[in-house]
């Protein structure tokens, strides 16, 4: 682990939660990369452009003497001045093509043409597209139904292209709001060959509204889950036990990862500890936050548990499932 970025506190967590259960291979399924040219982005310690080097560097800190095995790569979202996603697309597809076990999305806008989209997706390669709730008209954007950020006419060209979409839903309820269950199983159904990536365990980071929903679309094959930083094991669990391990995907949401503290579920929402919360002295107690891939990963080993994997099981969520979803090799 590189100890520049790194505090006595993470080493000791990994040494302790992390380390006998890790496995040897991981393929990160939702990560980003960024430059200085057109994102605020950063992370403590590290340069300020983010490409397939640095990136590789950066992994060493949450798998240290891991085989890190592959990776799709998604655009920062920053717009340019333009409103446009040039730069990032350009910039995550030239870092796929460093190795053949990498893949990216490219991003899109509810208004891009959709014959543009399916061109400069086969031009840069993208196995894939990205789409995010901001492009929306909806106000506020968090509460954006999901054809508001995602057309149909979009996913169509993903079903035609057989690309998948990493869908990132919004609203106060997420998985238990009817209207993201409809128009996922709307889309699913009418565009079987389009796979959809529901983003941070279906962003149950209040995992009730998975216990709730999952149910809802759990028949439906064409639909996966990454983990990216959502630090609440039942949220994973749910989707284990609903739609099989088999569909869960390890993904670090870099540069998330690399923040200090977690999401915690409370009432019917959640919210996240930072750093900076005031919250890490309590009565006679110290906490000192570990960085949040850390606290990710131990989620991951808590829903593993209590649902009874395999070895071979957890291989399969840090890496078998993705290389079958995404062609590696």
């Amino acid at each position: 682990m590189a100890e520049s970025r790194l505090r006595p506190e993470d080493l000791e967590f990994f040494e302790r939660e992390i380390e006998s259960f890790l496995p040897a291979r991981v393929f990160d399924a939702h990560t980003h990369l960024w430059a200085s040219d057109f994102s605020p982005w950063k992370v403590d310690g590290a340069p300020e452009d983010v490409g397939f080097d640095v990136y590789r560097e950066l992994m060493q800190d949450l798998h240290p003497d891991r085989h890190q095995a592959g990776a799709l790569f998604i655009p920062a979202v920053q717009a340019d001045e333009a409103g446009e996603f040039g730069q990032a697309n350009d910039w995550v597809a030239r870092a796929s093509e460093r190795a053949p076990e990498y893949r990216h999305l490219f991003f899109v806008k509810p208004g891009d043409d959709p014959e543009w989209v399916r061109e400069e997706a086969r031009r840069s390669g993208a196995c894939g597209l990205k789409c995010y709730h901001t492009m929306a008209t909806t106000q506020p954007t968090w509460e954006a139904d999901i054809p508001a950020y995602l057309p149909e006419e979009l996913v169509r060209v993903a079903h035609e292209e057989s690309l998948v979409i990493t869908l990132h839903m919004v609203k106060q309820r997420a998985l238990a709001d009817p209207s993201n269950q409809h128009w996922i199983r709307t889309y699913c159904e009418k565009y079987p060959e389009m796979r959809m990536i529901l983003a941070h365990s279906a962003r149950g980071f209040q995992p009730s509204h998975n216990m709730e929903g999952i149910e809802t679309i759990a028949d439906l094959d064409n639909v996966y889950y990454d983990t990216s930083v959502n630090c609440e094991p039942i949220a994973h669990q749910t989707i284990i036990r609903y739609c099989g391990h088999d569909r869960l995907m390890y993904g670090t949401d870099c540069p998330v990862s690399h923040m200090r503290g977690r999401s915690l579920s409370a009432a019917d929402s959640f919210l996240w500890l930072y750093e900076d919360t005031p919250v890490w002295d309590e009565k006679h107690l110290k906490n000192n936050p570990v960085l949040v891939g850390l606290e990710h990963l131990r989620s991951i080993k808590w829903a593993c548990w209590s649902e009874k994997l395999t070895d071979t099981q957890v291989e399969d969520i840090f890496w078998n499932n993705a290389a079958r979803l995404f062609g590696v090799d």
